[in-house]
This record gives C-alpha cells, structure tokens and sequence, in this order.
C-alpha cells in the first residue's frame, strides 16, 4: 500500500492506474477506521481495480464547540488494517495540503435545501465542510466510483445531489449500515460512550425499527409515530435532536407507495449517535 501525504504524489499514481484502463474506488473517511469502514473498502474493491482511502479529519464539517480536537486519531492502526484489506493507497495529508490558505477565507461548496434540515439546523456549517472537501477529494482522485455508508444518510444525499449538480463523472455507491450485534450502528464516536451509556445505546436501533414496522403495516400517523420515537429515546437516557419520517429521496415530507426513512440524532454523554431505517409506506 502506497500512503500517499502529497497532492502532486497522488494525483500521479492515479493518473499511471488510468492510463492502463484501470477503474479507481475512493473511500473517504476521517481515520480511527472499524469494521463499518472496512465494509465499505470491500464495496469499493468490488467495484474497482483500485482503491484509494482518504483519512483527514477535516476541521470545516466539524461546528463551533464540538470535538474536533479530541476527535479520535489512530494512524497506525488504520495503516495496519488498511494493508490487511488490500487498499492499494492510502491518501493522509496535512491540513495544509488541503487547506493552504487556511479555512477561513476558503472556497466552499454548499448544497442547498438539503444541507439546512435535520443534522443541518443542529450543526451549522457541516455539510458546507462535507460537501467542500468531497468536492476536492473527486477533484484530486477522480475515481470512478465513490463508496458512503448508509448511517450518514443525509450526507449520503448530500453528496449524490452535488455529484449531479458539478457534473462529476463519478458514481456514488451506498453501503449498508455496519452493526454491532446488539444493532448499535458502528462509529468512531461509540468509544465516547462509557460502559452504563453503552448498555443504552442500541435503544436508538430498536426505536427506528419499532417505528419502521409500524409503518410497513399501515400505520400513517407520522407524527405521532416520531414523537413517541423521540420519548423511546429519552426514556434510554438520550436527548434526542430530532426523530423524523421522511421522505427516502427527499428528505421531505412522506407519501404514502413510497420509500421513506426513520432517521434520528440524539446525545448519549458525550457521544452524539444517529441512525436511520427505510422502509415502504403502503399506498
């Protein structure tokens, strides 16, 4: 495995893969990497002949007072596993190398609509951060494919609406939320739980599907449905952000015969978890 610090480094082991026909995968990630994000390296390989991961810990997606600086940083072990899976470059730079002027006069790219609601109205400026450095990882790689879990779903559609609108040549592959076996969905930030919270957690998993088979069978009072989600959720300890039904494709408002998704954020200590679940309304 290449582990790539530089731009130029980068940008000329790609353009040799291409040069020979050969399609480049890019996973991007923030490091302190477990098996959700390994899930997705073996999407990635799948689907390419090569595969690029980014760890960066980009301080634009991160709002003001959250945990940017203690925010977990493992290098060696993502090196370690990275090597165990295959991936054939590591991309690791330095804040200055992606932001040499700083970030505070910086360019940025925004999605509208979709960047505001939900996670949006809760961490200001967060996806500006995700949807500019997305945007300069497809700049800098150019990968044929590009591989995002499903537990992030609004970002998910953040990043496929910019992808449209910019015109990248690039196709945007979901994979599915990675689990632990008490259906906790994977996270770097699980390791702020503490062992009591921990036991707490997956509360968040069982709300999303209590609601979700309500709905797969008829039941089509939404917001009903999320309030007693969210009072699930302060029962187990959380302080719920929000625990909404909407619309699979557009975050809006459901309809029934069509796909919609049970999403939720809330605070357990100091983690902060989110989840989500699609499942069909009946027509």
């Amino acid at each position: 495995m290449f582990v790539v610090p530089d731009v130029n480094d980068l940008r000329t082991r790609i353009a040799r893969w291409k040069a020979t026909g050969e399609r480049v995968a890019l996973v991007p990630t923030m490091g302190n990497l477990h098996d959700g994000h390994m899930s997705l390296v073996r999407v990635a390989r799948a689907n390419a002949d090569r595969v690029v991961v980014s760890v960066f810990v980009n301080p634009m997606q991160f709002a003001p007072g959250e945990d940017y600086e203690s925010y977990p940083r493992t290098e060696q072990d993502d090196r370690d596993r990275l090597v165990d899976e295959g991936v054939d470059a590591l991309f690791l730079p330095a804040t200055e190398e992606i932001y040499p002027g700083g970030t505070g006069s910086v360019t940025y790219v925004e999605v509208p609509g979709l960047s505001e609601i939900l996670c949006g109205s809760f961490r200001d400026g967060h996806f500006r951060g995700v949807a500019t450095i997305v945007t300069k990882l497809f700049n800098l790689v150019g990968p044929d494919v590009a591989v995002f879990g499903e537990k992030d779903y609004q970002q998910l559609l953040v990043i496929r609406r910019l992808a449209h609108d910019l015109c990248f040549p690039v196709e945007v592959i979901s994979a599915p939320t990675h689990r632990e076996p008490d259906g906790l969905a994977m996270s770097s930030r699980n390791r702020y739980l503490d062992p009591h919270e921990r036991a707490a957690a997956p509360a968040l998993f069982q709300a999303l599907r209590q609601t979700a088979a309500a709905l797969a069978i008829g039941v089509g009072e939404f917001e009903q449905l999320a309030s007693q989600g969210a009072a699930m959720l302060e029962s187990a300890g959380m302080r719920p952000d929000y625990f909404e039904i909407r619309d699979a494709e557009t975050l809006g408002d459901p309809l029934p015969g069509r796909d919609c998704v049970v999403m939720a954020a809330a605070w357990l200590g100091r983690a902060r978890l989110i989840d989500n679940l699609r499942v069909t309304v009946p027509g």
